[in-house]
This record gives structure tokens, sequence and C-alpha cells, in this order.
């Protein structure tokens, strides 16, 4: 299938870097100053000036700002943004040895360019341009590369953007973009870097993780207020009894919430809870107001064609169409999940999802944080455990002991699906998006006692 651009017009077209230009609206906030579109497009062309003749740009700042700097000095110069899949050193060499031909910006790097002074010409992106090519997490195997195409980006935000402003109820000013995520990964391209270039909003310059530390960076910016965050983060902001300056819309993504999570961020944060539903292949396809409903409304154009254990999905924007390992239902445009291929387990000829246990420890009074898993036979040899069709979990809870959480879990889930081993840790081992990378879990099961 073609790649196309938002009108459906051929690939051959030119995009804004910046969609509805306006010099003196607001588009980043620095330090708790403001940076209009036009100030920020005059640091990207003294950047691009400087960047050296290469086609991939290894973009490793970590502040929000001057990584959305570097990625669009990349997008003016021709070249494409390479986003490893974490800061670990194994990653980002990997990442810069599948694509020699590249050159490092990083903040130091960014921080030493001077913006020009005198307003320029917004640039016009070829549609076709592979603006950026990210990498899945890696927490359920080695990272596989995935390019996105500026007039896909272009028309994905559109739909992103619509969704997050209807809950906005006609808000009146530029919507505040406070994100917990790094802009590294898809999801946080998504919102803190395309939505204020293609879509009006502003963002925040900082990744703040700490209760306090989102406060604050909320108090530095007008509303109306989007916090664009984590399941993890979001038990962490409500644990906390932190209080919160207006909220006007909580986005969240990367692992499924339930209900009882979104109504429980409702009644704290006094905001709607606006779930999102995609992936590095994908972008966004589909979002839910987690609170007060189960499936999710797909985008328009998105079309899916469920199978026993996977999904296809076709979009006009999409290369061709996409492989998701979720098994869903569709009805009238909306999509229920029933559960993933790599989810569904099956011991003695019965069938559980992990997910779903891992709920039900959420769920456990005193229990802060839980994952459940289950490791192949592959994967308990070369930790060198035994793997006798068992599931394990590592668990956060300060006040239970393994023996009470169990009694708690007992009632209702089959014997057969009680995690042994249970470890209780002071903490899960998370990344940057809440995910707890597969190699870290299998360490811990190879140190639990049998």
């Amino acid at each position: 299938m073609a790649a196309c651009t938002e009108a459906g017009a051929p690939v051959s077209q030119r995009l804004p870097l910046i969609a509805s230009f306006e010099a003196a609206r607001p588009l980043l906030w620095q330090h708790g100053a403001l940076v209009t579109a036009g100030q920020f497009l005059n640091r990207v062309l003294a950047l691009a000036e400087t960047l050296p003749e290469r086609p991939y740009l290894v973009n490793l700042c970590e502040e929000r700002a001057h990584f959305l700097t570097a990625w669009c000095a990349a997008l003016v110069r021709g070249q494409t943004n390479l986003l490893p899949a974490s800061r670990a050193p194994q990653v980002i060499a990997a990442t810069r040895a599948s694509h020699p031909d590249h050159h490092v910006v990083d903040d130091e790097v960014v921080g030493r360019v001077r913006a020009h002074t005198a307003p320029a010409p917004l640039p016009q992106i070829p549609a076709e341009h592979i603006a950026q090519i990210g990498f899945t997490s890696g927490t359920t195997g080695a990272p596989t590369a995935h390019a996105k195409r500026w007039g896909s980006l272009h028309f994905n935000t559109r739909y992103n953007a619509e969704r997050i402003r209807e809950c906005l109820g006609g808000a009146a000013g530029a919507p505040a973009l406070i994100a917990t995520v790094p802009a590294q990964h898809m999801y946080g391209t998504e919102t803190s870097v395309l939505l204020p270039l293609l879509a009006g909003f502003a963002v925040h310059h900082a990744r703040p993780l700490f209760p306090a530390d989102v406060a604050a960076a909320l108090a530095q910016v007008p509303a109306p207020r989007v916090l664009v965050t984590t399941p993890v983060h979001l038990r962490t902001l409500l644990a906390s009894r932190q209080a919160f300056p207006d909220i006007a819309v909580v986005v969240s993504a990367t692992a499924p919430l339930d209900a009882a999570l979104a109504q429980h961020v409702a009644r704290t944060l006094g905001a709607p809870l606006l779930e999102m539903f995609g992936s590095t292949e994908t972008c966004v396809i589909a979002t839910r107001l987690t609170a007060a409903e189960s499936a999710w409304r797909l985008y328009p154009q998105v079309e899916l064609e469920p199978a026993a254990d996977h999904t296809w999905v076709r979009a006009p924007w999409f290369d061709q169409p996409t492989r998701l390992q979720d098994v869903v239902e569709v009805e009238a445009g909306r999509m229920r999940l029933r559960g993933r291929n790599v989810d569904m387990i099956e011991i003695a000829g019965k069938r559980a999802s992990l997910a779903e246990l891992t709920r039900r420890l959420l769920a456990i009074p005193g229990v802060e944080d839980a994952l459940v898993f289950q490791p192949s036979d592959a994967e308990a040899a070369a930790q060198g455990v035994a793997r006798v069709q068992r599931v394990a979990a590592v668990v956060v809870a300060p006040t239970l002991s393994v023996a009470q959480i169990l009694a708690a879990l007992a009632p209702g889930v089959d014997p057969l699906f009680l995690p042994r081993p249970l470890l209780r840790l002071p903490a899960l081992p998370r990344n940057e998006l809440g995910k707890a990378p597969r190699a870290q879990l299998l360490a811990l099961l190879r140190q639990a006692p049998e």
C-alpha cells in the first residue's frame, strides 16, 4: 500500500515543519519561559546549518527542548532521526552499528548553538521523507527498526489532536503538555514532539518523574494542561497525596488500564483520562475514555482484520499492512481487546492471561506494584532455573508477606496459575516507560529460591 499524506495526496507533496505556522504562538515552555514558534524555528535552522552531511542523526538529547530542536534540524537537512530503544550503552551501540553512516547529537551539541534572530522561511519537508526510525522496546525480544514517513506522522497527529481536544471541551488557549515519558519512544514522539509541531500544542521542556516534580512542571505552564503519562506513573502520583495544579486531560498509554484506576484518576486529579492504543509499528490507532468505556474507538479509515492469534491493521497512511500481536473483536468502529498471543498462557490444558493475573495482584490492598510473567523453556534453561510450566511474579508490597499475598490471590485464581516463585522487591526494574525489561525479570528469577 502506498504511503499517503493527510489529504490522501501523492507522497511527492511537501508538508510544513510547523503546521498552521504563526511566529508568536506558544510552542515550548523552557525553564519557566515561553518559546514561540518563530523563536523555536530560528533555533532549528541555526542547528541545521551545523550538521554534517550524513543521512542519519542519532538523537541522544535528554532535554526535551533539545531533542525537539535536533529532531527538526534533521528533517530540515533531509536526514533521518535514529531513536535507540533505551539509553543503555549497548543499545545505543547496536543502533549506531545498524546505521553506520550517521552522526550523533546530544544536549551539549544543541546547547552550544545560538539561534538566528531574523525571520526565516518555514521549511517544507517531503511527505515521503523518513522522519525517524524508532525501535521496539526490547521487553519481549531484540529491538527491531520501524520507519515513519513525514506524511504519515502528519496524518496520525491530526487524529491524536482531535481526540484530546474533544476531552478539552473547547478550552481556550494553546494546550500545554507535560510528559513523564521520553521523547525517544513512539508514544513520547507522537505527543511531546508532533502535537507541538503539527497541532498547536505547547510542551514543557522537562520529563518529570517524581510527584513533586510533576506538580512543579504543571505549575510552570498555563491552563489548559494535558498530562501525558503511563499507568505506572499514574499509580505513583495517586499514592503520593501530592497536590497538583488543575489538569484538563490525562493521557495514558504503554500498558492497559482498568476502569477502577481510570475512575480513581478522574476523582483524584479531576480530569478525564484518555487512553491511547497503538504501537511502534502503527502509532496510535484508537482511544477510549477508560473510566466509562471498555471498547476502543478506532481512528477513521483504520481497518482491522482479526485472526485467531493476531490482528492485521491497515490505514491509508501505512506503507503496508501491519501485524499486531493483539487478539481483538471489531464492531461498528469499536474494538475490544481479547488479549495478546504472547499474553495468553496454557498449563495442563487450562488457559489464563498474564495481564489479568497481574491486575488481580495489583488489586490486593498493600500491593504497590506487580508483574506476572512466564519464562519460556529456552529462557529458563539459559538462566539455570527449573521450568515446570509455571508463572512467576515480582511484587512491591512492603507490609505483606509472600504467604499473605498468595492467600489474598488464591480465591480468584486457579492453583495452577498461582505465581511460584513470588518475589518481594523494594522496586520493580522498570525502564523510562514503566516497562520491565524481560532480561532483568529473568535474572531476578534465577536468584529466587525454589
